[in-house]
């Protein structure tokens, strides 16, 4: 059985292991998920930048958007598919490469963030016409609406979450991945391949949400649940909560949806312009074009920035930002870095205010603590260019 349910919340293939594993479960995105397990979640972050995490993202939305006549071996096929989704992403699918991945956004029709997702393109000939696409677990039903309204007809939606995503992070993935793999250590930073062991069918993704080099690999439910148990078997490899996933996130200044991205942000308040590549800016031919690309000329009035404050109380979502007693913005993400032993916060300030070095007060529990605006990322990032 690929997932059961208690009371309202799914289980991941995965629940058995983290059951096993001691891990304390919460509610997250209608899943019973891993916040911790017994180590803290300060251990389990300080590993994964130094070690190997693995974290259960099966909750999260991946699928395979297909052509309806399907699958050819045939460029036009990609052109043809990515035709149909850039009329729902600013980004230029179409000038993917066989086997890359690109971050970009679905935007409603004033240019708001609805999601943040991946789209890659297969590398094998035979599968163009196809797209492998992963949305945040919390919006996957709105999403997958989106793709299924706009597309119908046209390529057909295959849900993929009842099968097994997981993510290997952090300088020993690689490693570790490889001995299953060893096709996975010639992958760079947002490339893909499928690929086939032992009969069972593994789509191997060079990428990940940590600011570590890693990898996330999707399978089917008892392939992907016993190459875990494997991996985990490895020194080098412990299971990873949802806590350190965020304070690792944080800490790399990526967004998370609902808190640092919404519809009312656009993607240059949110300093996701470069999602935008120049054909795309040219051809003006995507959702909310007109303001995107007058923010872009002009300026957004806001900007996420990064925020270091500059006591140890970490300030939380909600905080409000103030300059000389006038307010000028809030906090949308915050909390403690254990890889830099300081709190670490996001938000969003008016653009006159959003210069690195620039001096604010966080409003914590009704007291002004100082602050500065920070650049992005707090630690360097070590992706596999």
């Amino acid at each position: 059985m690929v997932e059961t349910r208690t009371e309202t919340l799914r289980r991941t293939a995965l629940y058995p292991l983290h059951v096993e594993y001691g891990a304390k479960l919460v509610p997250f995105a209608g899943y019973e998920m891993p916040v911790q397990f017994p180590d803290g979640v300060k251990e389990e972050h300080l590993w994964t930048r130094s070690e190997a995490g693995l974290f259960d993202v099966s909750h999260m939305g991946p699928s395979f958007l297909t052509l309806a006549a399907g699958t050819r071996a045939d460029p036009a096929a990609h052109a043809e598919i990515a035709a149909m989704v850039e009329t729902l992403v600013p980004s230029d699918i179409r000038g993917l490469k066989p086997g890359q991945a690109r971050l970009t956004v679905l935007l409603d029709g004033e240019g708001g963030i609805l999601d943040d997702l991946i789209i890659t393109r297969p590398y094998e000939e035979d599968r163009q016409g196809e797209l492998y696409i992963v949305v945040n677990g919390a919006m996957k039903d709105q999403d997958w609406g989106i793709f299924e309204s706009a597309l119908a007809g046209r390529a057909v939606l295959t849900r993929a979450d009842d099968g097994v995503l997981f993510a290997l992070q952090g300088p020993k993935a690689e490693k570790v991945l490889s001995a299953y793999f060893p096709a996975c250590a010639d992958l760079k930073f947002m490339e893909s391949r499928r690929i086939v062991m032992h009969g069972e069918t593994f789509v191997v993704s060079r990428c990940g949400y940590t600011g570590e080099d890693g990898y996330e690999v999707w399978s089917g439910a008892a392939a992907g649940a016993e190459l875990v148990r494997l991996l985990l078997d490895d020194p080098c490899v412990r299971p990873i909560g949802l806590g350190a996933r965020d304070s690792l996130r944080l800490e790399a200044g990526l967004c998370l949806y609902g808190h640092d991205l919404s519809p009312e942000i656009s993607p240059v308040e949110a300093d996701l312009a470069w999602v935008i590549q120049k054909r795309r800016r040219e051809a003006g031919d995507f959702p909310g074009a007109a303001r995107i690309l007058r923010e872009l000329k002009d300026g957004p009035a806001r900007r996420r920035v990064g925020i270091r404050p500059l006591e140890r109380a970490p300030a939380r979502e909600g905080t409000e930002i103030f300059v000389g007693g006038a307010a000028v913005g809030v906090v949308t993400s915050g909390g403690f870095g254990p890889s830099i032993d300081a709190p670490v916060t996001m938000g969003y300030v008016d653009a006159a205010h959003a210069a690195p070095g620039t001096k604010i007060d966080l409003m914590v529990r009704g007291k002004a603590r100082p602050a500065e605006i920070a650049s992005l990322p707090f630690i360097p990032t070590r992706y596999k260019r």
